[in-house]
């Protein structure tokens, strides 16, 4: 995108979180939408909740009111999944 500036402060707090890579993607959809991609170190011992934690918060912090977030961590179907250290995304 043009003003790739805007997720700065984004891209800062995620850094702050334990087992996110700094290099991080981000960009902005014609609708207005956003999307920030991370990588995490899987060797790292807090790996497991930095994919765990976030999901319910930006998920379903309301049931009432959902939150027009969406968190998918992503991975190769089952039968493509040799490992974490080779396929996982």
């Amino acid at each position: 995108m043009a003003d790739e500036n805007i997720f700065q402060s984004l891209r800062d707090y995620a850094a702050k979180v334990p087992a996110i890579d700094k290099r991080m993607g981000s960009g902005l959809f014609d609708d207005g939408r956003w999307w920030l991609k991370v990588t995490i170190d899987i060797d790292h011992r807090l790996a497991w909740n930095v994919v765990q934690e976030p999901g319910p918060v930006l998920n379903y912090v309301s049931l009432d009111e959902r939150l027009p977030t969406v968190f998918m961590p992503v991975s190769p179907p089952p039968y493509m999944n040799g490992g974490p250290h080779d396929h996982l995304s």
